[in-house]
C-alpha cells in the first residue's frame, strides 16, 4: 500500500502542505493547470526554494494581482505560517458554487468541498450564526481557496491510498487577528481539532492554522506515530515564519506500507451515526446524501422502517471516521427534519485495494482491486467517477463506458498472465 505520512513537528497550514506535495515532486505546471479549471481571476502562483534552520523546502505562494472593487479589506493573519493580505469576503455558498461549477475532477471536488465545509461548520459554531450565511475572513480569500483546492488536487495527483498524520504541535501563547488577540490554538483550530491527539510544544506562536487543521482532519485515516513504510520520497513544505534555530517545516513522507503480510487486512474504528425520520419530503434525501459525503461520510444508508403511530419512515446511517462526527452530525441537523440522532463506535476490517490505470478508446479508466490476504484478488470495479467522466465527455452511455473498462482489464490481466 502507497502510504503519506505528514510529520508535523512545526504544525501545518494550507500552503506548508501544498508546497510539501510539490517538493515530494508533484508537479507545479500540473497543478497550476488544475487550478486554472477553478475559473478564479486574479491570483498567481509560485514556488521556491527557501532555507529554514539548514532545511531545504518549498515555499508555496499565492499571490493577488488584482483588488475586487468594494469588496476589499486588509487584516494581519496572526497565524504563524500565513502573510498579510487583502482579499474579499466570501460566504461558503459562494465558495461551493465556484467549485462545482468548476472543471475539476469529480474526486477533486468532492474533497476540496469536505475540507470548507468543516472550516465553515467551525467558523459558524464560534460565531452562532448559519453555516450558510456566514462570510468567512480566512476561508473567503483567494489564497485559502488555492490552499485548499491546491491541497485536493496534490493529493489526486501524488496517487497515495492512505494518509497518517502524526501528533499535531499546536504552539502556545497568543496571536493577533482582526478580531483582537486570541490564544493558541485559535478558536476556529481548537473546534476542528476536537477529538484529534494534540501537543503545545514550546514555540511561541500559532503552529496549526483552520486551514491546516481542516484539510488533515478531513484526509487523514489515523493519527499517531510513523508506520512502518519503506520510504520512497521526503518533501519539506516550508511556513511563512523562518524561526532561529527551529526548521519551520512540514515534512511528508511518501512510502510502500511494510506490513508483515502486503495483502492483510486493515483493522480500524469507525462511528455510525443513526437517526429515525418519518416527516421529512422523500425529495430531499438525495441532497442530503451528497452533503454528508461532502462533509466526509464514507457511507450512507437509507433504509425504510415502519415506526410509532404506524408511520411509514426512514433509518438514516452514516458510517465516517470519528474525527469527522460532529461535522456530520452538523450536517445532519441542518439538512433533515430530525431533533436527534444516536451514534456508536465500531470495529471494522477491510481488505487491501489499490488501483491500476487501464486505457480505453474513452481515456484512461482506474481499476479499484481487492486482494484477500493471501495475494489473490478478490474482485475488481471500474472507478465510477472515471466512467462518469468519460461518459460526459464522450456522449456514450456509462454502462458501456464501464463495460469497455472491465474488458480492457481482463484483456490486460491476461497478456500479464501470458
Amino acid at each position: 500500500m502507497r502510504v503519506l505520512y505528514l510529520d508535523c513537528f512545526s504544525g501545518i497550514s494550507g500552503d506548508m502542505f501544498v508546497g510539501a506535495m510539490l517538493d515530494l515532486g508533484v508537479s507545479f505546471d500540473e497543478l497550476k493547470t488544475e487550478l486554472a479549471k477553478l475559473n478564479l481571476e486574479g491570483f498567481e502562483i509560485e514556488a521556491s526554494r527557501v532555507d529554514r534552520s539548514g532545511i531545504s523546502a518549498t515555499k508555496f505562494d499565492v499571490i493577488q494581482t488584482r483588488s475586487h472593487a468594494n469588496q476589499t479589506h486588509s487584516h494581519s493573519h496572526g497565524h504563524s505560517q500565513s502573510d498579510s493580505h487583502s482579499h474579499a469576503h466570501r460566504g461558503l455558498s459562494e465558495i461551493e458554487r465556484l467549485i462545482e461549477g468548476s472543471r475539476l475532477k469529480g474526486s477533486v471536488k468532492e474533497r476540496a468541498l469536505g475540507i470548507f465545509r468543516k472550516l465553515g461548520a467551525a467558523e459558524a459554531k464560534i460565531h452562532n450564526v448559519d453555516v450558510e450565511t456566514i462570510h468567512f475572513h480566512e476561508v473567503g480569500a483567494i489564497d485559502s481557496i488555492i490552499d485548499i483546492v491546491g491541497a485536493s488536487v496534490c493529493l489526486d495527483l501524488l496517487g497515495v491510498e492512505r494518509i497518517e498524520v502524526s501528533h499535531l504541535k499546536l504552539g502556545q501563547g497568543t496571536f493577533k487577528c482582526a478580531h483582537g488577540v486570541y490564544p493558541v490554538p485559535g478558536p476556529a483550530t481548537a473546534e476542528i481539532l476536537k477529538g484529534i491527539p494534540t501537543f503545545a510544544g514550546d514555540i511561541e506562536g500559532e503552529l496549526v492554522t483552520p486551514t491546516g487543521a481542516a484539510i488533515v482532519s478531513t484526509v487523514a485515516s489515523a493519527f499517531g506515530p510513523q508506520p512502518s513504510l519503506k520510504v520512497q520520497s521526503i518533501g519539506y513544505g516550508a511556513g511563512t515564519r523562518d524561526i532561529s534555530g527551529y526548521p519551520n517545516v512540514l515534512r511528508a513522507m511518501v512510502g510502500e506500507s511494510l506490513a508483515a503480510n502486503p495483502f492483510e487486512q486493515m483493522a480500524d474504528q469507525v462511528v455510525v451515526i443513526e437517526t429515525n425520520i418519518d416527516d421529512m419530503n422523500p425529495q430531499l434525501y438525495g441532497h442530503v446524501m451528497d452533503q454528508l459525503f461532502a462533509a466526509g461520510a464514507l457511507d450512507v444508508l437509507i433504509t425504510p422502517v415502519q415506526m410509532k403511530k404506524n408511520r411509514p419512515g426512514h433509518v438514516l446511517t452514516i458510517i465516517a471516521q470519528p474525527a469527522d462526527r460532529e461535522l456530520l452530525m452538523s450536517t445532519l441537523f441542518a439538512e433533515t427534519t430530525t431533533l436527534g440522532c444516536r451514534w456508536r463506535t465500531e470495529e471494522r476490517q477491510t481488505l487491501k485495494r489499490e488501483h491500476i490505470q487501464v486505457s480505453t478508446r474513452f481515456g484512461k479508466i482506474r481499476i479499484k482491486l481487492g486482494f484477500r490476504p493471501d495475494g489473490t484478488i478478490q474482485g475488481f470495479t471500474p472507478e465510477f467517477e472515471d466512467c462518469r467522466e468519460a461518459a460526459l465527455r464522450s456522449g456514450v452511455s456509462l454502462k458501456e463506458i464501464q463495460s469497455e473498462a472491465i474488458s480492457a482489464y481482463l484483456e490486460q490481466s491476461t497478456t500479464l498472465k501470458a
